[in-house]
């Protein structure tokens, strides 16, 4: 791209790549809804417990995380037709640094949790976010081929370190999920750890490439990179060798069987839980990249600023339970209070708890209250340029 071009402040967007990551972050939405408004301790992946509405509510937002680090990426790439390569790096490093604050400050008291204790902290997406923009924001330095490496490096191989049993807050923030402080006054749990996630976010920077190639010849290699990772995930999960700690196994039901076959290793994200899940999202953003459906144009709205629906959606689902459990306890306590791991983000009242339908019905009203406000700050980042707004 050249400087003139840069200079000129040449700003194009991408609709496909933000139909898709709007897809996913309406999505994205229902797992956070059934946190705060589903069966305390109803864990969709427990084999013995689980039954198919529940687990392919959980499973259908297992694409939300993968395909929001890949694109992050992609819109990496795609912001050098705007920036050079000096200025994309610096503004990567310092993204990421908010990112981290964000995560461990403003969005856990704000938003998750609703207090300032600082009691318990659980380390989620928006740091390990953080930690993949500072990685890419290095790996922008050199050619297109070494993020490519180095991305596929994690992804393929970090499944090989799952038998490395080391008691090390650093080797948790890496690649094993854990506490890296666990005492009666704080707990720190990182949820995200961060090697799978940063090579997830170089791919995605790699896959920008194809975006400064001719249409029907992107379109084709979408869809046939998305075929073969998806037709990767049946091979190797068939196999049962590799890709994933868990092992599928034979349930006594065919469905609980397609469920155990199914439930590939979240975090870190597992070789196989990667291919399950970013082998359709490749095929969608090649059916999308044509032209978008009218049946996702809304989509746009929300990725097109993600992050700020992201910080919003949680408020308002936070917000709602309060506003619930006031209804139904005439006391709000229990919605402020984590004083430890088991009561994160909030303790649940007395016979707290709804049905899936209740879940999707809260879901549906905060995807579409939140919809305007969306709209309403879209407008504003494009009328404006203010330096802040690329932060949001």
């Amino acid at each position: 791209m050249s400087d003139a071009n840069v200079s000129a402040g040449f700003r194009p967007r991408i609709e496909s790549v933000d139909v898709v990551r709007g897809i996913i972050m309406i999505l994205m939405a229902l797992d956070h809804t059934r946190d705060y408004f589903g069966i305390p301790g109803q864990s969709p992946t427990n084999m013995n417990s689980t039954y198919a509405a529940l687990f392919f509510t959980r499973w259908i937002t297992h694409f939300c995380a993968p395909t929001f680090f890949l694109l992050t990426g992609t819109g990496a790439f795609l912001a050098l037709r705007r920036k050079s390569t000096s200025e994309l790096s610096t503004f990567l490093f310092t993204r990421g640094i908010w990112m981290i604050v964000l995560e461990t400050v403003v969005f856990r008291c704000l938003a998750l949790q609703f207090n300032f204790d600082f009691k318990v902290t659980m380390l989620i997406v928006l740091w390990a976010l953080g930690w993949a923009m500072i990685a890419l924001s290095l790996l922008v330095r050199f050619p297109a081929i070494v993020s490519t490496i180095f991305g596929a490096t994690l992804v393929l191989g970090h499944n090989a370190l799952d038998g490395l049993k080391i008691s090390n807050p650093v080797w948790t923030i890496l690649h094993a999920q854990g506490f890296v402080l666990n005492t009666p006054e704080h707990v720190v749990f990182v949820a995200y750890p961060i090697i799978p996630w940063i090579g997830v976010t170089a791919l995605g920077f790699a896959l920008g490439q194809l975006y400064n190639w001719d249409a029907e010849r992107r379109r084709a290699v979408l869809l046939r990179l998305g075929i073969a990772l998806s037709a990767a995930f049946v091979a190797l999960r068939v196999a049962n060798i590799y890709g994933d700690p868990a092992r599928w196994s034979q349930q006594k039901t065919g469905v609980l069987t397609l469920i155990s076959f199914l439930n590939a290793t979240k975090q870190p994200p597992s070789l196989l839980f990667l291919l399950m899940t970013l082998g359709p999202v490749l095929i969608l953003l090649s059916l999308v990249d044509r032209a978008t459906p009218k049946a996702f144009k809304p989509a746009l709205v929300y990725g097109k600023v993600p992050l700020f629906y992201f910080m919003f959606h949680f408020f308002l689902i936070h917000t709602l339970a309060v506003v619930v459990t006031f209804a139904r306890n005439g006391a709000v306590h229990w919605m402020f209070e984590s004083p430890d791991l088991g009561h994160y983000p909030f303790t649940p009242p007395p016979g707290w708890g709804f049905s899936l339908p209740v879940v999707y019905a809260v879901w549906a009203s905060v995807v579409i209250v939140s919809y305007p406000l969306c709209q309403w700050f879209a407008g504003v980042k494009r009328r404006r340029s203010d330096w802040w707004l690329s932060y949001m």
